[in-house]
């Protein structure tokens, strides 16, 4: 009996270990196939760490072409020996050691949030934020549609410099009274840390089972139109700069059939003409009328009866809108590709120019199958090359259930890279961009493969200490309200994942050091950041699946500087979206320039939109040494010796054109 019970241990023991095992035989593999392929010249040059010394100068390591790996395995199989693998592994883990992370993270134990200098606090009832989300059954639901909830937008409607926040809302299958039905919700900045409901007065009180939300100056009048996507019709409101908005949705031509479940979105210049366009991912095609029902397969999560899919039911088709410039739009999903990509079950959107060649690509993070990224080719049309990048699935190849999506230059070498939320049971993804829009997978060596009890939604990089070096939020909640009968679970409410740059291409959790913003558990859909109060650190706003929102105010005792720049483009659309950032500072005691990049984006992580004014954290420098601001139109324009702690208004071409000093914070404690 004793031996019986010893060899079950080993064999669970060893079952929980195949995964690793699979993820370092492919690395392996991997690295033993680099080894026999490299031409003389680059073996020469090879070095085992990310970055080498040759002669006192740092050059980056050489990274194998994923593509001619890929490539190669159709030609052929690899039959290897331990001792193969062995060997080539033995370089990798034997090189230099790591420049050492951020040494504050030791003292970090017992939830001390002053080691961190940094405290989330949830002010949202106190600010007015008082609208409930509605979606779906509280306890129990019938259709997938009750599970995904709604996101959520850091928006300056009315161009006063301050943010106000824009709220989706949803529905439920039974319906509601009349005169009772929740609508989409416009919360108006007050600028004493307070909000006001304005939806009625500025028009835009409408129903639905709401999903994502982006913005943008489609037509290029000084004002940021706002674009909701729902499962039905979606809804695009014209700013009419006054206060108040008009639906235009079926003159501009994006509302849809009426029978698609449109997800996340983003306004983006695929063609670079100076006009926004638009991209809607699509979810699923669900006819509510023909779905199945929990008790038909049944459908079953962990023994629990749940609502089916989205595997098993027919995947939707994303669509393209090209912004003809008078007031309409033409759908262009056929012609550009994106209806022939094999992309579906879309949710989270992210625009970004991944490649680094001036044209914006796409990249949507879809749930049970493979992620797509469509890569512009410059001519109207895309391909899907997330594949053979290396952003389509997890380190050991195999589909995720992706949510959420962002992007940030982590490691500062020039290249955006993206974060992903995931299913419960899985890690989120962390793919580190190498150049090209060639992507490895770093979740595990970048230190985000602890957590696989959590279900990510919207997520974030964002600089919240304003060190110069992004960090990441993770916002979760469980998809089935069904869980809260099961123990094994992290529950439905989940607390969020915050993880800080440690500046040597690793993070670190500080999630209980930051604060009861972030460690309070709570079923979270889509976030947004952006500086609601204006005393130059990110907040970050929550949309809540049958609950308040949160506004989780980021209190700091840092002294670290920041600046913030508002693009203002005339050739190239009035929002400046798909405009590149680069900011150059020199940090204190370091003897290379700090070179940051971002850019404006609309739409991204779940379903959301964050402050469309650009953030840069710039630790203890007291000036930019360089803002370089590379327009979507191809114009390059170069500031210098801006100062610190300052909104820059930078119009295309002109330079600055007004220069805002916030006022001393006024907060009060929660």
């Amino acid at each position: 009996m004793h031996g019986t019970i010893m060899g079950s241990a080993c064999s669970l023991q060893c079952v929980a270990a195949l995964p690793i095992l699979v993820r370092v035989c492919k690395r392996l593999i991997y690295l033993w196939f680099v080894r026999q392929t490299l031409k003389p010249e680059e073996k020469r040059a090879e070095c085992s760490t990310r970055f080498c010394s040759t002669k006192g100068k740092v050059t980056r390591r050489l990274f194998f072409p994923r593509r001619r790996f890929l490539k190669s395995l159709s030609r052929s199989a690899l039959v290897l020996s331990l001792e193969n693998l062995l060997a080539a592994v033995r370089p990798e883990f034997g090189g230099a050691k790591a420049s050492a992370p951020w040494t504050a993270v030791q003292k970090l134990e017992g939830g001390n949030s002053a080691a961190l200098g940094v405290s989330f606090v949830d002010v949202a009832k106190q600010a007015g934020l008082n609208a409930k989300t509605i979606y779906g059954g509280e306890h129990k639901n019938k259709y997938l549609l009750e599970t995904t909830g709604c996101g959520v937008a850091f928006y300056d409607y009315d161009n006063d410099g301050w943010l106000d926040i824009f709220l989706v809302n949803g529905w439920r299958l039974e319906g509601f009274p009349k005169g009772q039905e929740p609508h989409s919700h416009l919360f108006k900045n007050n600028r004493d840390g307070t909000f006001t409901d304005v939806t009625e007065k500025a028009g835009l009180v409408h129903t639905g089972w709401g999903q994502g939300v982006c913005i943008g100056d489609y037509d290029n009048d000084g004002y940021e139109d706002l674009f909701v996507s729902y499962f039905g019709k979606n809804v695009l409101y014209h700013n009419n700069g006054n206060g108040t908005f008009t639906d235009v949705t079926e003159r501009a031509g994006v509302g849809g059939n009426g029978k698609r479940w449109n997800s996340g979105c983003a306004f983006v210049d695929f063609d670079r003409d100076g006009k926004l366009d638009l991209f809607v991912a699509n979810y699923i095609d669900m006819d509510l009328a023909t779905a199945p029902v929990p008790e038909s397969g049944p459908c079953l999560y962990k023994g629990v009866m749940v609502a089916c899919g989205p595997p098993g039911l027919i995947g939707g088709k994303n669509i393209l809108f090209r912004n003809n410039g008078d007031g309409t739009f033409t759908d262009v999903s056929e012609s550009s590709g994106i209806l022939s990509a094999n992309g579906t079950y879309g949710l989270g959107v992210l625009t970004g120019d991944f490649d680094n060649d001036g044209w914006p690509d796409i990249y949507v993070a879809n749930d049970s199958t493979a992620s797509a990224l469509y890569q512009n080719k410059k001519n109207g049309k895309f391909t899907d090359i997330a594949m053979e990048a290396g952003c389509a699935l997890s380190a050991d190849g195999k589909p995720q259930a992706g949510m959420g999506v962002s992007a940030a230059d982590y490691d500062m070498d020039g290249n955006l890279d993206i974060v992903k939320t995931n299913f419960a049971g899985d890690t989120p993804s962390l793919y580190h961009n190498v150049g090209n829009a060639t992507f490895e997978d770093t979740t595990f060596t970048g230190g985000l493969g602890k957590h696989t009890q959590y279900l990510g939604w919207g997520c974030g990089f964002f600089d919240f200490d304003n060190d110069g070096w992004p960090d990441i939020l993770i916002c979760n909640g469980h998809v089935y309200p069904e869980v809260e009968q099961l123990t094994t679970e992290a529950g439905y409410a989940q607390r969020k994942l915050l993880y800080k740059n440690l500046r040597n291409g690793k993070f670190a959790d500080v999630s209980l050091n930051a604060g009861a913003g972030i460690s309070t558990p709570s079923a979270s859909r889509g976030c947004a950041f952006g500086d609601f109060d204006n005393d130059g650190d990110l907040d970050v706003v929550v949309n809540c699946v049958n609950d308040f929102p949160q506004l989780l105010r980021c209190d700091s005792t840092l002294k670290n500087n920041w600046i913030k720049v508002r693009t203002i483009g005339t050739k190239s659309n009035r929002s400046g979206i798909g405009a590149r950032l680069r900011c150059v500072t020199r940090l204190a005691g370091a003897e290379v320039p700090h070179s940051q990049i971002d850019e404006v984006r609309s739409g991204g992580g779940y379903y959301s939109q964050n402050d469309l004014r650009v953030h840069f954290g710039i630790g203890t420098a007291e000036k930019v040494e360089l803002l370089e601001i590379r327009w979507p139109s191809g114009q390059v324009d170069a500031l210098k010796d801006l100062k610190a702690n300052r909104l820059y208004y930078i119009r295309e071409a002109d330079g600055v054109t007004r220069t805002v000093v916030f006022p001393p914070s006024k907060k009060e404690s929660a």
